[in-house]
């Protein structure tokens, strides 16, 4: 598709963030991994400047930016299937998540704790580690990848698509490696996920998690009208003490998974969006006194609590599907994050309920999120995969959606301003320490790489990859000498390659 095309105005721009638009000479939709190759081979020789969308979701300008001239539009690679030969579930990385659920679901018993927005794209999100609702008893995503396949450009400029699996023993175990939570576009174009569980065995209802058959979904909302600021911080520390006693394997709240919705005071609530096994026992009991804990500890009454029971697919879809936020294709976002260790300081809870309370609200869609993680997600060691933040406590998700191009100041600025006075001490953003641990690369922040919003001396790589870094830029030189797969906040080759 060319600028000429009628359809070319629908592909420039992503489904996560209407903020960024590209004017690509190109988008190239290809259905096939030899398709890409040829792709590639001709943007090699051409000298074209490639980038690549899987589901579009991508919150920062990654993908849509004056530099891409050659868009690799991957949403007719869209299978999800199992390959008998491979004893493994082959996802390609147009295929979205709803539509991996679903067909996981309802083909075998199976599923993935993948992340909660329908619209979302395998390829960057498998890549990037992929944090969700089962991630506690499950892991994240990016864990039971089995093996990739992935087009790649070598030093004399040759394309050709490799396979790499994370067996020790594959000679190409470390891309593998890398794909697994290092991040989208700085090794190849992933063109095909092999996914199985660690360690299972046995036939294809074995290999990936079991989908629950049914599950409690409670929604739980208080006001900010009856909850003090005092009220908010002894939350706050409950809370961080509930995470840390939960956050182990044998805890009976291992299967609870959780967000809170933290909304500011002008038009939202304190909500919180529960989901938990039914079979576990005493589930409702349990989901009960967990939503009695959140009003104990904030001193108040909920305005609402309902809790029903569900088929497991019939909560997923509407969880994906609820709410303009996740809906709407003409939103315009900003975004942060930030991994907690540790309980936010008493300053830091100062300054969101501050935020949150006092400030004039940019719109109605103006949140903190706090996920709620560990759990099996810290099985793994931080250098087993490339996602290398297996010890936190919690993942914290900060995030403003609006409609209108005239509104994008207030909103980009208001978000700023919350960040960068919440990491005041460390230089404006959360560096690794014993509280905070850095960023989640699947919520990329370009302000992160910007001296006038983090002086902290730590790189935005390191925000996002920790000690994992190097051994990323050792796989980018081994399989992308030339540098051609990168975008603004991409791997970088060592300095040893230029």
């Amino acid at each position: 598709m060319t600028p000429e095309d009628a359809r070319y105005p629908d592909m420039i721009r992503g489904h996560g963030n209407n903020r960024h638009v590209a004017s690509p000479e190109a988008i190239r939709i290809p259905s096939t991994t030899e398709q890409v190759v040829e792709i590639v081979r001709e943007a090699v020789r051409d000298g074209k400047r490639v980038a690549v969308r899987s589901g579009g979701h991508c919150f920062a300008n990654l993908v849509f930016n004056d530099e891409s001239e050659i868009i690799v539009d991957l949403r007719l690679m869209d299978h999800v299937g199992f390959d008998e030969e491979r004893e493994a579930f082959v996802v390609e990385p147009g295929a979205t998540l709803l539509q991996i659920y679903e067909l996981l679901h309802i083909g075998w018993g199976v599923t993935l704790p993948g992340g909660g927005c329908y619209a979302t794209g395998a390829g960057g999100h498998f890549s990037g580690g992929g944090y969700g609702i089962l991630s506690r008893p499950h892991g994240i995503v990016s864990d039971h990848i089995h093996a990739v396949e992935v087009v790649t450009v070598d030093e004399e400029g040759e394309v050709r698509a490799v396979v790499a699996t994370r067996d020790p023993d594959d000679p190409h175990h470390d891309l593998a490696w890398a794909v697994a939570g290092g991040g989208g576009g700085s090794f190849g174009i992933v063109t095909r996920f092999w996914m199985r569980s660690r360690g299972a065995e046995g036939g294809p209802g074995d290999l990936l998690p079991k989908a629950p058959s049914t599950v409690l979904c409670t929604f739980a909302a208080w006001s900010w009208q009856d909850i003090t600021q005092e009220g908010f911080a002894s939350f706050m520390a409950a809370y961080a003490d509930w995470s840390k006693e939960h956050g182990s394997l044998d805890s009976p709240y291992l299967s609870l998974g959780h967000w809170l919705f933290l909304q500011h005071a002008e038009t939202g609530m304190f909500n919180v969006i529960a989901q938990l096994d039914a079979a576990v026992p005493d589930a409702r009991r349990l989901m009960d006194d967990f939503i009695a804990f959140v009003g104990d500890a904030l001193g108040a009454r909920p305005v609402v609590n309902v809790t029903e029971e569900r088929p497991f697919l019939k909560a997923t879809a509407q969880t994906m599907t609820a709410g303009e936020t996740l809906t709407s294709p003409s939103m315009r976002t900003s975004h942060k994050s930030t991994f907690m260790r540790d309980a936010f300081p008493e300053r830091q809870v100062e300054v969101i309920y501050r935020h949150l309370t006092k400030t004039v609200n940019p719109n109605e869609h103006t949140f903190l999120v706090i996920n709620s993680v560990r759990g099996r997600i810290g099985a793994l060691a931080d250098d087993d995969t490339a996602a290398g933040h297996r010890d936190a406590l919690w993942l914290v998700y900060f995030e403003s959606y609006w409609p209108d191009a005239a509104d994008d100041k207030r909103n980009v600025e208001w978000l700023r301003a919350l960040y960068q006075e919440l990491y005041a001490d460390t230089g404006g953003v959360p560096v690794p320490n014993g509280v905070t641990d850095g960023c989640y690369v699947n919520y990329p922040d370009t302000d992160l790489g910007d001296p006038a919003f983090n002086a902290s001396g730590v790189t935005f790589h390191e925000l996002y990859h920790k000690d994992n870094y190097p051994r990323l830029q050792r796989v980018k030189a081994a399989w992308d000498p030339r540098n051609f797969f990168r975008h603004p906040q991409s791997v970088e080759l060592p300095a040893a390659h230029g």
